[in-house]
This record gives C-alpha cells, sequence and structure tokens, in this order.
C-alpha cells in the first residue's frame, strides 16, 4: 500500500521552554516506519517540523515551527491509501487536530492517529479519542504502534471491517466509539529494525544546533534502547501507557545501532531518550563494553531521567570510558511525604554519593523536580530547595524544575483544574491557581541554585558562558538559553 506518515510541529508556548519548543525527533514514527518498509509498503514521510523549521508562525500564545496545514496538505501524495498522524506531544494536541481536520477535505483515505508512548509528555489518546473523531479521524491506535499498524492496512486494502483481533485499536462503528483494550506489547525488541531516519531530514534537525539533550558535535541521532517503566508515578503519563511494562533490546542490538549510524552518517552523539534505560545495569556495562572494545570513538547521553539507584559507581565508570558524558536523575521532590504521594521511590542519600561520584570523573549531571504535587506545602517546597543545595554542593551540574500539569492519562487528572484547552498543559501551567507562587519559587530557586554553584564550583559557572557563545553545550540549561534567543529571532524573522 501507499502509506503518508505525518510528523507534526514543535509548538512552543509562549515564555515556557522547560516543556515546549524541544525538537524531539519523532522516534514512535521512524520505529513504524521502519517496520512498515519492512512490510514492502511504499511510504512518504512528512516531517511537518522537520522540513521547515526556521519557518515560524504565532497562533495565539504558541509558536508554531514548520511547514503550515496548507503545505502539509500539498505534500500528500493523490493516490496515498492510508495517512497516520502522530500525536507526539500533549502540546501539540490543537495543531494535531488541524492537521486532520484540513485532511479530512484533501484525502478520503482514512486517518489514522497513533499514540506516542514513550515520553512523559505525550498523553493518553484513549481519554482525548472523541476530539480526535470529531476532527476528523477515522481509527486511532493505542500503545505500541507497529504490529497494530500493520494488521490495520490489512483490514483496509482487504476492505474488511472486522477489527477484534486489533487491541489497542479505537474505531467507530455503527456511529458507536469502540476501544479494544490493550493486550499484547513487543517482548523481543531486537526483532524490530532500526529507525528509519533515513528517511527523515536529519541535516535540518542538525543544523538547528539544539536538541533535547545537550548538543555537542555537529550530528547526533536519539537511541531507544527500551520500552516502559515499572514505577506508578502519578504525576505520570507512563504508567497508562505501558501499563508498568519494561521491556529492553540487548546490548548488542544497541550497540548494533550505533554503529550502523557512525558508519552510515559518520554519527559521534547518540542520544538515549528511554522512560527508563538503567533497570539493569548489567545491560549498560555490556553496552559499555562493546563500544570499548570496539574502539568507536563517541559520546552518548541520557537525556531523560535515570532511575540513578540501579546503577552504581562502577557502572558510571564503565559508561564514562564508553563515551557516556551526561546522565539525568529525577529525584522529583526533595520531602520524603512528596515522593510517597507520588509513589515514587528515591533514596537521596545515594543520590547525592551518585553526584559526587559523576563530578570526580567529569561526567555531566542533571537532576529534575517536579513542584506543585496537589499535596505539597510550602515546607515540602523548603525541603526540596535543600536538597537542590546539597546536590549542588555536590557537583550537579544543573537542576530542572517542573511545574506539575494534569496530562490525559496520569493519576492527577482532575485534581488540578483551571485549563481550557490540552495544549496548556505544559510545565509552566500558567492557568494554576497557585502559578504565580510556584513559579516564583522556581525562579528563585534557580537564582540561589547559581549563587550555591558560583561558591561551590566558580570554574563550571565560568564555562557556561563559552558553552553558549561556541554552542558546545554540555548541559541543557545552556542549550535553552540559545534556544530561547534563536526562536525569538526566527520569529521576528519571519
Amino acid at each position: 500500500m501507499k502509506i503518508t506518515l505525518i510528523n507534526p510541529n514543535i509548538v512552543t508556548q509562549k515564555g515556557d521552554f522547560f516543556s515546549s519548543g524541544i525538537p524531539y525527533m519523532p522516534m514512535t514514527l521512524a520505529c513504524l516506519a521502519a517496520y512498515l518498509r519492512t512490510c514492502e509498503h511504499e511510504l512518504t514521510i512528512i516531517d511537518s517540523f522537520g522540513e521547515k523549521p526556521t519557518q515560524v508562525t504565532q497562533q495565539g500564545n504558541y509558536f508554531i515551527q514548520g511547514l503550515t496545514i496548507p503545505e502539509i496538505c500539498e505534500k500528500v501524495p493523490k493516490d496515498t491509501e492510508a495517512v497516520f498522524v502522530y500525536a507526539s506531544l500533549v502540546v501539540t494536541h490543537n495543531t494535531n487536530k488541524r492537521i486532520i481536520q484540513a485532511l479530512k477535505t484533501h484525502t478520503n483515505s482514512p486517518i489514522i492517529v497513533v499514540e506516542n508512548t514513550q515520553s512523559v509528555i505525550a498523553y493518553s489518546l484513549k481519554r482525548v479519542a472523541e476530539e480526535f473523531f470529531s476532527a476528523g479521524a477515522d481509527y486511532i491506535i493505542t500503545g505500541e504502534c507497529e504490529y497494530r499498524a500493520e494488521k490495520l492496512l490489512e483490514k483496509i486494502a482487504n476492505h474488511q471491517k472486522n477489527f477484534e483481533e486489533i487491541d489497542g485499536l479505537i474505531y467507530s462503528q455503527n456511529n458507536i466509539k469502540i476501544h479494544l483494550p490493550k493486550k499484547e506489547y513487543i517482548k523481543d525488541l531486537d526483532t524490530l529494525p532500526h529507525p528509519a531516519w533515513d528517511l527523515f531530514p536529519l541535516q535540518n534537525y542538525w543544523a538547528l544546533k539544539y536538541s533535547h539533550a545537550p548538543f555537542t558535535t555537529d550530528k547526533y541521532i536519539p537511541l531507544l534502547t527500551s520500552r516502559g517503566c515499572t514505577y506508578p508515578c502519578k504525576f505520570c503519563i507512563v504508567p497508562e501507557t505501558n501499563e508498568l511494562k519494561w521491556r529492553a533490546r540487548s546490548a548488542k542490538h544497541v550497540f548494533e545501532e550505533i554503529k550502523y549510524w557512525h558508519d552510515k552518517y559518520n554519527v559521534n552523539e547518540f542520544h538515549i531518550e528511554d522512560l527508563n534505560p538503567t533497570i539493569k545495569k548489567d545491560r549498560m556495562e555490556e553496552l559499555s563494553k562493546f563500544i570499548i572494545d570496539s574502539g568507536l570513538k563517541i559520546i552518548w547521553k541520557f537525556a531523560a531521567g535515570t532511575k540513578i539507584e540501579t546503577i552504581d559507581k562502577n557502572t558510571l565508570d564503565i559508561m564514562a570510558k564508553a563515551g557516556c558524558v551526561y546522565l539525568s536523575l529525577s529525584p522529583e521532590s526533595g520531602s520524603p511525604k512528596i515522593m510517597k504521594d507520588m509513589a515514587k521511590p528515591f533514596n537521596h542519600t545515594y543520590g547525592i554519593e551518585m553526584a559526587k561520584h559523576m563530578n570526580k570523573i567529569g561526567m555531566t549531571s542533571q537532576a529534575c523536580f517536579v513542584l506543585g504535587f496537589p499535596t505539597e506545602t510550602q515546607a515540602d517546597l523548603k525541603m526540596t530547595e535543600q536538597y537542590i543545595k546539597q546536590l549542588t554542593k555536590a557537583g550537579i551540574d544543573e537542576v530542572a524544575m517542573f511545574i506539575m500539569t494534569p496530562i490525559p492519562g496520569s493519576a492527577t487528572i482532575g485534581q488540578v483544574t483551571g485549563y481550557t484547552e490540552l495544549e496548556q498543559l505544559t510545565f509552566s501551567p500558567n492557568w494554576r491557581k497557585d502559578y504565580r507562587r510556584l513559579n516564583k519559587f522556581r525562579c528563585t530557586t534557580y537564582l540561589k541554585y547559581l549563587i550555591w554553584k558560583s561558591t561551590s564550583h566558580p570554574l563550571k559557572l565560568l564555562q557556561q558562558p563559552i558553552n553558549i557563545v561556541t554552542k558546545r553545550f554540555k548541559t541543557k540549561m545552556e542549550m535553552t538559553v540559545y534556544r530561547a534567543i534563536k526562536l525569538i529571532y526566527l520569529k521576528w524573522k519571519n
């Protein structure tokens, strides 16, 4: 079949650079494209952001980067037999709907929406299915999309309407919406092909000079070495989209992908985008040994937060020797009570020890925090501030503070209200009644962090302006400053 896959635009909320405007490369779509290619479908990829990332338009309080909707529709082949739209992030929700609405007038082919199950700022599509159907979608695939998409395409090609065997599918039958619950998860991820990044405009992503993880060299490739997470954190959508299931690719399979992109495009930088990559430390050590034994001179980074207790100092040493230069960990709060309320286990003492060791071996580190959990008090926030101070003295290189937002699929839905549309569900939720208080705490704590860092590790602080100017970023904070300046410039230029 002739298939079109669409990645939506990148959307930035005015004043928010914590969770919006980040150029996540469309991992789920690249995995789907690779699998459909092995099934011998003819593919057209429309990367709405990647094909024109420097074109910026404004809609209300949001900056939209990439192709306009008419430009997207023009690129859809007249003879396409099915269109997949990637519901990548919750902040793109309205953009996703507008794309679908426009496609409905442009093509008679079925429109299929696929879920992003491997990001904490995506959203559960079963919670918003009616909105997509109202926009014109014909089918919604929840859960991993590779096998489900191929089964659905077979049904479409043969004009069959018996969809009962496609678990995770949401569709309409006789004006009744039917949701088939997810049953299956891909157990052996090594059987899947490497993501089809060769079909995407990589050069345009690289030319931005910023990404999710700190971008240091001239080229990078994101990696997904595992899927899912075993932890039931209440502020997170992943317990619903992955049902606490974690599966990993073998270290050998991950290394083979690294070598493939290194040989094909001379890529020497890799960003691990897993929800929780280090659950099995032996796998990380084995991957490191493959890299060391191969003689490949690469650097690699953990773009999202790891469960730091799952690895130890020896693991860090081996990873560092193999080229790992950046690791993000997720304490979430300095308050044991809030950690319990969140259902997020974390050993604060161990976090300090590991921060000290990363500083010792020269590995850049980040610590992430969630502010504004419904049961949080000022006393809890004070404990978070004190823990950040301890981490800073221990050598943590940057901190990130996100104000909690009730993304569809998380356990906090209904506990924080005030938003009017899903696009507002960023980590700068200025619609929250307590936003000014929480944002004041966030800004004040960032300032204190810089002061603490100036006394504990002054050379690191002095190096940061140089990193920004040279665009050789060691931290996300440095890169965020550059990204904000560049977006403002692009908006002015456009």
